[in-house]
Parts: C-alpha cells; sequence; structure tokens
C-alpha cells in the first residue's frame, strides 16, 4: 500500500510539473505571436547568421561522436559547401524564379573560375599588367588584378555570357531548352579542355588548368589602418579558412538580398507570371525574350562570382571541376528545397553539399563500425548520386512543394493536387427547359432538380 501511495504522489508531481512546462511553453508562444510580423520572420535568420558567422570558433569544439553524422564539417569544406549553396540560389532565378530548366550552368561557373585566372595570374606570361594586387612582386608577368576587381569582372562577363547563351536558346521551352543548355553546358568544360593550343596560343592551359591564381587580400594600406589582412594566405592556420569562410558568407547574404530585391521587383513578378503560365504572360504584354534573357543574365552573374571565388580559394581553375554532374547537383538543390524558395534552397544546398563533401563519408563510417560487421562494409560514397536521386523521389511522393516551399508555389501544387476554387464551375450549365436553369450553383455543389 504504502509503495502504491508513493507511486500515485510521484505520478501527480509528473502530472503537475507536465502542465506548469505546457502552461509556460503557451505563454510563450502568445508572447511570440503578439510580436509583429516582421520581427517574428526576422529572428530565425538573425539567429541563423548569428551561428554561421561565429562558427569558424566553435567548429573545432564540436564533438566528433555525435550519432550518425559524427561531426559537423571542418572550416576548409564549409567554404566549398557555402560557394555550392551560392551557386544554387543563383540557379533559383532561373529555375525557380522564371521556370526554365537550365542543365548546363556548371558553364558559368567555368566561364567566372577561368575569368579568375586569366585576370589572376601568370597564365600570360606574354604581358606585365599588374593592377590593385597585393603581395605580388613588380617583376611577375601575366595580368595581376585585385581580386575583389575580378569577382565583379567574372561576375559581368558571365552575365554577358548568360544572355550570349540565352538569346538562340530561350525561343525554346521545356525538354527542348533543356537539351539545348546541356549542350551548352558541355561545350564549355571541353572548351577549355583543349584550349591550350588554339592557334599556337595558350589560353586555358588545358588539362593542367590554371594555377596559381592570387588569393584575396586588402594589402599594406588597409592593414597598417585597420588590421585587415595584407594577403588571405599569409595569415596563420586556421585564419586563412576563417577568411575565406567569412568572406564567402557575405557573399551569400548579399546575393540572398539581391534575389529578395529582384522577386520582389516588377522583373520578378514578371518571371513569376512566365513560370506559372508563358502564353498568358505574353498576352498581358510580358517581353517574354527580354525578361528570360534577364533571368539568364541574374543567375549567371552569381554563378561567376561563385566560380571566381572558388578558384582564387583552391589557387586554381581545373578543367575536372566543371563536369556536368555539378549542372544536376545544383539543380537537385532547387527542387528540394522548393522551388522559387531562397531559404528552402539555402538549407537544401547546404544538406547536399554537406553530403557530398563529408556527410555520407561520416554516415558510412559509422554505419560499417556500428551496424555492419567487417566482413560486410560498404562505401557509402561510392552510391552518391542513387542516394540523392532516393532523396528527390522521396521528396516528389511525400512534399513536392520541397523542405520549405514558396507560398505561390505551395498554392498552385495543392490546387492542382486536390482541387481548388479555380477548378470549380461557377455557373452549372443546363438546359432552358430544365429546373434551375440560369441559376448560380455552389462551388462544388450539385444544384436540386
Amino acid at each position: 500500500m504504502a509503495s502504491s501511495g508513493r507511486r500515485a504522489r510521484a505520478s501527480v508531481r509528473g502530472y503537475r510539473q507536465r502542465a506548469v512546462r505546457a502552461s509556460r511553453l503557451s505563454r510563450v508562444a502568445e508572447a511570440w505571436g503578439t510580436l509583429p510580423e516582421r520581427t517574428r520572420s526576422l529572428t530565425p535568420v538573425v539567429i541563423v547568421v548569428a551561428l554561421a558567422v561565429t562558427y569558424p570558433f566553435y567548429v573545432d569544439s564540436v564533438p566528433t561522436n555525435i550519432p550518425v553524422i559524427k561531426t559537423v564539417p571542418p572550416l576548409h569544406d564549409a567554404v566549398t559547401i557555402l560557394v555550392f549553396v551560392m551557386m544554387g540560389v543563383g540557379l533559383n532565378i532561373v529555375v525557380g524564379y522564371a521556370g526554365l530548366l537550365d542543365l548546363g550552368y556548371v558553364a558559368f561557373y567555368a566561364i567566372g573560375a577561368y575569368t579568375a585566372g586569366w585576370l589572376a595570374s601568370g597564365q600570360f606570361e606574354q604581358v606585365k599588367v599588374h593592377f590593385g594586387a597585393v603581395g605580388i612582386p613588380s617583376s611577375a608577368t601575366g595580368i595581376h588584378i585585385s581580386i575583389w576587381l575580378v569577382l565583379l569582372i567574372a561576375a559581368v562577363v558571365t552575365a554577358v555570357g548568360g544572355i550570349l547563351i540565352g538569346l538562340p536558346t530561350l525561343r525554346l521551352r521545356g525538354d527542348y531548352l533543356a537539351i539545348v543548355t546541356l549542350g551548352f553546358g558541355e561545350i564549355i568544360p571541353q572548351f577549355v579542355r583543349n584550349g591550350d593550343e588554339l592557334h599556337g596560343f595558350d589560353l586555358t592551359h588545358g588539362t593542367f588548368g590554371i594555377s596559381p591564381i592570387d588569393p584575396p587580400g586588402f594589402g599594406h594600406t588597409l592593414n597598417s589602418a585597420i588590421g585587415l589582412p595584407v594577403r588571405y594566405d599569409e595569415s596563420f592556420p586556421p585564419t586563412p579558412d576563417r577568411l575565406f569562410f567569412w568572406t564567402i558568407l557575405a557573399l551569400i547574404l548579399l546575393t540572398l538580398f539581391c534575389s529578395m530585391r529582384l522577386r520582389d521587383s516588377r522583373l520578378g513578378r514578371a518571371w513569376i507570371a512566365i513560370r506559372e503560365d508563358e502564353t498568358a504572360a505574353g498576352a498581358m504584354g510580358i517581353p517574354l525574350m527580354r525578361t528570360k534573357t534577364w533571368a539568364y543574365a541574374g543567375g549567371a552573374f552569381f554563378g561567376g562570382i561563385a566560380g571566381a571565388y572558388i578558384a582564387t580559394f583552391n589557387s586554381g581553375a581545373f578543367p575536372t571541376q566543371f563536369d556536368f554532374n555539378i549542372s544536376v547537383f545544383l539543380l537537385c538543390m532547387v527542387i528540394l528545397g522548393g522551388m522559387g524558395s531562397l531559404w528552402g534552397v539555402v538549407v537544401a544546398g547546404t544538406i547536399l553539399a554537406w553530403l557530398n563533401f563529408d556527410g555520407l563519408g561520416n554516415i558510412g563510417s559509422w554505419i560499417n563500425t556500428t551496424l555492419l560487421p567487417s566482413s560486410h562494409q560498404i562505401d557509402v560514397p561510392k552510391y552518391s548520386f542513387g542516394i540523392y536521386g532516393i532523396i528527390i523521389v522521396l521528396m516528389m511522393l511525400f512534399r513536392p512543394t520541397g523542405l520549405i516551399p514558396e507560398r505561390r508555389r505551395k498554392r498552385e501544387i495543392e490546387e492542382a493536387t486536390h482541387g481548388g476554387p479555380l477548378d470549380q464551375p461557377l455557373y452549372e450549365m443546363r438546359g432552358a427547359d430544365e429546373p434551375g436553369a440560369g441559376e448560380r450553383g455552389e462551388p462544388g455543389k450539385i444544384p436540386r432538380g
């Protein structure tokens, strides 16, 4: 009897504690609901940005025995992951906003990387041009322009390339457009692979690529004035990776800001109109060719910056980096996150890029050491694209709108799947001699008679 009484009292205490916690949570939810909508929407963004900015300071303190994933990506891999996220956001302008299926986005990546190689290296030994480059001897041959200017030049050159590619192809639609963009995505890597002998001129250095490429830096003047590093690569480890990480984080935030402003602009609304119904958009007076060309230019602009930045981060631009698989990989980011959804692309891009660089290897190692005997080990990264395909198929089956769907896109898919008000007739058509002829019926309800 005494033990049953103690159990009853413990049960009552547990119930009271749960009730107190539920009451506190409800009060927090009510207080959160009273905040302005703008504050509620910005708070998660501020938290995520703060965690990202401070990531270099706590990444080495994260345990290396986390179940399944083992550990978070090291700083060097995190830079490459964020570069891919930036390219995913750029592709989202083309695919998510304008609804243009682009299978050749890797071409913009390659143009940006090789633009950095041409303008910030000793590739062209016949000339000696120096403009704003830091830490480069005055006797060094080649073209050496400040890498910050090179990023901007690469963006402009790639945007022009996007326009030139788009003009002859954007009259096509659907599968035909995808096939043509796939062709351009294959032409550019083949060109840089074989561009070392153009009538005796070495433009791309062939399969060896262009290396080394000048690193970013701020020079001695800014170093003496406010302490900015002269050159990223001259800092002591792990400072170079931290500097590269913070720089690409700033570029991603700039890309997100520009994408948001473009989405809400007149041009962005025209892109969305074309995505929803190109024929109707043209009938309403939207210039289809010009509007779609601007989408290609905008996506190429940010792809060029990402390509130039990864080239200076790796200190080289190599043709093996620009395979067709990259285009498919970036397209998976857009589909997984939700077409047109900026935050969805960021989340999906981070997950997929992490799986590609560290995640699958870590998960495979955990599976082999925890679940499988030593005689039946598997190499999980070997099946990476099969795993990505399974993820996309499952998403299409159970959440076709993506991880974080855009509101407009979510409504479109829900109405097409479940039948919305647009699917219901406004009037029930009847013969003149039938009861209720000419009366307006309620949507989804069959009039009596």
